[in-house]
């Protein structure tokens, strides 16, 4: 009886390591699996950002946002909408401590334009951000389309959270480029490296997000985005 005890006990402890044994072969695999995936669309989110380029021209929108993050940027959006492209912009995520006036002078905006067409978002404080208030804005307009307009590294990542919320709503991307990294340029400087890494894996995140929890145009009575129109001379923004 003893014998047939410990028989049986061995048998089980074997099963049990070769289980073991699977699971962690099985775990290795997917481990290598994944990094291998994650590094081969890290290459591709490269290249195809570094390749983006500004368009020569852009079809006419409702109204053209900008998101914050470079002088570059701004100057794109106040060039389209003084050229007509887009009736309206709204610049997202711009520091609540930077006044209506200051903002105009730095980016050398026309008074007159400045104060009948250009709204200001100071409640965004990243790329989600940018989306939701976006979102308000555009709905609270009835906008069926919009210019977007952010650096080509962080293009991706803004369509996919803006079209998570605007939906019905056609968006333009007009990527802007500080610097051209095409033909494998950014590979072989570490400072653009380090952005579109930290890009990419941004961009993941929010994929992921994204399938697990869709966004949805917002209702009807969702609250709205209200826009101020005053004179460039104030000092609140």
């Amino acid at each position: 009886m003893l014998e047939t005890n410990s028989s049986d006990s061995a048998v089980a402890g074997q099963a049990q390591r070769r289980g073991l044994l699977a699971f962690l072969r099985i775990s290795a695999f997917g481990l290598v699996a994944a990094a291998g995936l994650f590094a081969g669309g890290f290459g591709l989110f490269g290249t195809y950002v570094s390749e983006l380029t500004t368009p020569d021209d852009v079809e006419p929108a409702d109204a053209i946002i900008v998101l914050t993050g470079g002088q570059a940027r701004l100057d794109a959006a106040l060039d389209l909408l003084k050229t007509g492209k887009g009736k309206r912009l709204l610049i997202s995520g711009v520091n609540p401590l930077a006044s209506r006036e200051s903002l105009r002078a730095a980016t050398g905006g026309d008074k007159d334009l400045f104060s009948c067409c250009v709204d200001i978002d100071t409640a965004a404080l990243d790329t989600i951000g940018n989306a939701e208030e976006s979102a308000k804005w555009v709905q609270s307009h009835d906008y069926g389309s919009v210019i977007l307009v952010t650096n080509n590294y962080h293009m991706p990542r803004s369509m996919l959270e803006m079209n998570r919320l605007v939906a019905n709503t056609e968006l333009q991307p007009y990527p802007v480029v500080n610097t051209r990294l095409d033909d494998g340029g950014w590979l072989t400087k570490p400072d653009a490296l380090r952005v579109i890494f930290t890009e990419y894996t941004k961009y993941v995140a929010a994929l992921a997000r994204s399938v697990v929890s869709p966004g949805e145009v917002m209702a009807d009575d969702a609250p709205r985005y209200t826009a101020t129109i005053r004179k460039p001379d104030s000092a609140t923004p």
